[in-house]
């Protein structure tokens, strides 16, 4: 019961944990890992500092999970405190030094040295503060101070619970992605917006800085061919004499080394790779509208990915932990990953992007749970309610729409390079939807690039590029074209209890529950077989099956939560994905 080892956890330097370069696209050479072990102490939220710790932490595993070496919970009346000391590296000194973090959940403050530093509210993207003027010679001192009140608040936090049951899970408080320190110029790059066209064999090359008076110089390198050198201003094109195409069979990505120049110097570089891709819709000869990847129709085989774990939370255990899900799931034969509520680490949408695995990205939910009747009763009966009934989607407050929005902002412009990313999720099930058309509309602009399920599953309000239906044991039936791409964005979750890898299975549930890996299997087959595939003729253009792992009480994986066992036959699970195709 409770949390469960994996086959990384043992093999973690809790002084070194996670300590790949966090961004791999735009990676600079002067860095360092501010991972590893910190002082903590929890304490009312009324405390103004702490100077008294209860003990360690390994930073980056929220404190109620397993490799933190806490397991302790956050209440909603507390703050979690953190503390550690560090020394800049010689070859850092002499430069500005920006401390990144690439997720707190939810509103911290960060000092450096007793003074303070810079704060930021949001449990899911990346922020920077220049740390510079508070550095002193010698031995510094980092502390940050989290709030978060997890369910009893109305921010953006997914599924997590202080009290976990059914489909909700155990809270992710505190520091849960990487921390590091990172020397720069004065004059450097803030960050790149990279949009390929490969119809015109361009790319798109926006580069951020402190000082926009400046020159770009991009290199690109086919390997380790050079392709072309750039000099380009900070908004121009880079044309290609010919193209090399990413895509799940061929995830070729180009590497690039980004220069800039300011009065005829180089005050900045950084390395990054984008793969050359294209994401439409077009009809097919019978007039269904179909995904199409690189200009040709292409069926995605997805399924759901929640990205817990049962030693980390939210945060897997190690890099080797998320390639090994990727890598799994596109040997099994499926080619898309919907990121279900969660934003994940960059190195995941790195490991996509370089192995081949489509992705679609939800945007974490937040507010209070919409209840039974408008989650679970209408949506039954095909009964779609407008979104403009705000306090019925549990977002009565203005405040709350406008902190919804600023997020999800951070995060289309955090994701955006990602060759991966094929489609953005805004809504997932009615859970405080608002305003779906504008929002919808809004990421189009933003992201033309890019294909969008406005409201996925339920409380369509015939926006976006696709008619999404979710489905669990009731029959699945086609939809009409509409002039949507129609998918089944969630379906299945068909379980299974894997004793001796299950995370409490007094309370394990599934949608339909089935007694061993012979019948799921068997059954898995026949709702492909008879209701899934029958209906690609009649415009079905893409799946999404629930789920790739165990998540605590739910055992609807395709994986154990603690990844040992495939829970259903391997060579069915190819067979059926063979047959999802065009």
């Amino acid at each position: 019961m409770g949390f469960m080892k994996t086959r990384w956890t043992d093999n973690i330097d809790r002084n070194n944990p996670l300590p790949e370069y966090p961004r791999p696209q735009m990676e600079r050479a002067d860095w360092m890992s501010m991972n590893g072990v910190y002082d903590y102490a929890i304490v009312d939220k009324s405390v103004e500092w702490v100077d008294n710790f209860d003990g360690e932490i390994v930073v980056p595993y929220a404190v109620e999970c397993m490799l933190s070496g806490v397991e302790k919970p956050l209440k909603p009346d507390q703050k979690l405190w953190y503390r550690k000391k560090f020394s800049i590296p010689e070859n850092m000194k002499g430069k500005n030094i920006l401390l990144n973090f690439a997720a707190v959940d939810w509103e911290c403050n960060v000092y450096i040295n007793n003074e303070f530093a810079g704060s930021h509210r949001g449990g899911y993207a990346t922020f920077s503060i220049d740390i510079t003027r508070l550095l002193k010679d010698g031995e510094n001192e980092l502390v940050v101070s989290v709030y978060d009140p997890t369910e009893n608040g109305w921010q953006q936090r997914g599924k997590q619970v202080n009290k976990t049951h059914g489909f909700w899970y155990v809270a992710t408080s505190g520091i849960w992605q990487s921390v590091w320190l990172e020397a720069v110029n004065p004059c450097h790059i803030l960050k790149l917006k990279m949009t390929p066209d490969i119809d015109n064999k361009s790319l798109a090359f926006k580069t951020f800085a402190t000082d926009n008076d400046c020159q770009v110089k991009v290199t690109v390198f086919d390997n380790v061919n050079v392709v072309s050198e750039n000099t380009i201003t900070m908004d121009d094109v880079i044309k290609f004499d010919e193209l090399k195409l990413w895509s799940p069979e061929n995830p070729f990505l180009y590497d690039l080394k980004v220069e800039l120049i300011k009065d005829g110097n180089v005050v900045d570089t950084v390395k990054s790779y984008i793969g050359m891709r294209k994401f439409s819709i077009g009809k097919d000869d019978k007039g269904y509208p179909r995904f199409l990847l690189n200009n040709k129709p292409y069926f995605q085989r997805g399924l759901l990915d929640q990205g817990y774990w049962s030693d980390g939370g939210m945060t897997p255990p190690t890099d080797e932990a998320i390639i090994y899900d990727i890598e799994t799931m596109k040997r099994l034969g499926f080619n898309m990953l919907r990121k279900h509520i969660k934003v994940e680490l960059d190195r995941w949408y790195y490991h996509c992007d370089r192995l081949g695995m489509l992705v679609w990205q939800d945007m974490v939910s937040g507010g209070e749970y919409i209840g039974q009747f408008l989650a679970g009763v209408l949506p039954l009966v095909a009964i779609h309610v407008k979104d403009d009934k705000y306090k019925a989607f549990k977002r009565g407050e203005q405040l709350w729409r406008d902190e919804f929005e600023r997020e999800l902002n951070e995060m289309l412009n955090q994701l955006y390079n990602h060759t991966c990313i094929s489609c953005w999720v805004p809504f997932n099930e009615g859970w405080g939807q608002f305003d779906s058309v504008r929002i919808s509309n809004e990421i189009k602009r933003f992201d033309p690039s890019r294909v969008v399920d406005h409201a996925s599953g339920w409380h369509d309000q015939g926006a976006g590029d696709f008619n999404s239906m979710h489905r669990y044991i009731a029959p699945i039936n086609p939809r009409r074209n509409d002039g949507r791409i129609f998918a089944i964005t969630e379906f299945g979750g068909y379980s299974h209890i894997d004793r001796g890898h299950t995370w409490d299975e007094s309370k394990s549930f599934g949608y339909m529950m089935f007694r061993s890996k012979d019948s799921l299997s068997k059954a898995y087959k026949i709702l492909h077989d008879t209701q899934v595939i029958p209906l690609i003729k009649k415009g079905l253009s893409a799946t999404v099956y629930t789920q790739v792992s165990d998540v605590e009480n739910e055992v609807n994986g395709i994986l154990t939560y603690d990844r040992e066992h495939i829970k259903v036959h391997e060579d069915v699970l190819i067979e059926v994905n063979k047959k999802l195709t065009l």
